[in-house]
């Protein structure tokens, strides 16, 4: 049984819809494994099974919704710490950087919207908002090496021998970071990409150095670029978009 699958697994590994959703397409009727209909949970398949989703299933994902926010200072990206408001209050009407013909706000779209990564209150930038359980393993799953660049200001100077040391060398809760890229801007600044997202991990890495991060921005994650959307704004992610 070695190259059997849960059917869910599989349709997760390949980016089709996460297990959750696969679960709850499997069940209403929705999925077919090398042609046959498959309607209960738990059902493995092989690995190399052709798996697609009914139309209604195709229907359901892709009337998912993703947004892209440019959080400001001040806002979390997390529920539940009481001092500091969600970045999930700026998404609003006011604040919808809008395209032409384009589908007006509704507070309904806010339903089983997460946050699919993060960013800590003293920091700003891109964040992502879906519904979406496939772009959220995309971003955030264990597996994820998509890229995620920032724009960061420090209190000290990046030396030559401090920039090789964000690359590759340090290690944090015990364990080896990943190979950074790091693009020296001054002595002050820098824009330095991850493939992965330790709490605070720039921060923490500037301070194994003693170097003191006074700005922290994100700039992109994958393909997808802040470009010119204004600070506390948000937009929807475009059909012809994609993160990898």
């Amino acid at each position: 049984m070695e190259n059997f699958i849960r059917l869910s697994k599989l349709l997760s590994e390949k980016g089709i819809c996460s297990r959750r959703e696969a679960d709850d397409y499997i069940q209403k009727g929705w999925v077919f494994a090398d042609g046959e209909c498959i309607t209960v949970l738990g059902t493995k398949v092989s690995k190399e099974a052709k798996v697609e989703l009914k139309k209604e299933g195709f229907e359901a994902q892709k009337s998912k919704i993703t947004l892209l926010l440019n959080k400001p200072l001040g806002y979390l990206s997390t529920i539940g710490e009481e001092q500091y408001p969600s970045a999930l209050e700026l998404i609003k009407e006011e604040t919808h950087l809008k395209e032409p013909h384009e589908k007006p706000f509704s507070f309904s779209f806010l339903e089983k919207l997460s946050f699919a990564g993060r960013l800590d209150v003293n920091s700003k930038g891109l964040l992502v908002l879906t519904q979406c359980g496939a772009i959220a393993k995309q971003l955030i799953g264990e597996d994820s090496d998509v890229e995620k660049e920032y724009f960061v200001r420090i209190k000290g100077v990046l030396s030559h021998q401090k920039c090789s040391l964000l690359e590759y060398g340090l290690a944090l809760d015990g364990e080896t970071l990943k190979k950074a890229i790091v693009k020296k801007l001054s002595d002050t600044t820098f824009k330095i990409i991850l493939k992965e997202g330790k709490k605070r991990q720039i921060r923490r890495m500037c301070e194994l150095l003693g170097l003191d991060v006074c700005e922290l921005k994100r700039v992109r994650i994958g393909k997808i670029e802040i470009g010119t959307l204004p600070l506390g704004k948000w937009r929807y992610l475009k059909p012809s978009e994609t993160f990898i």
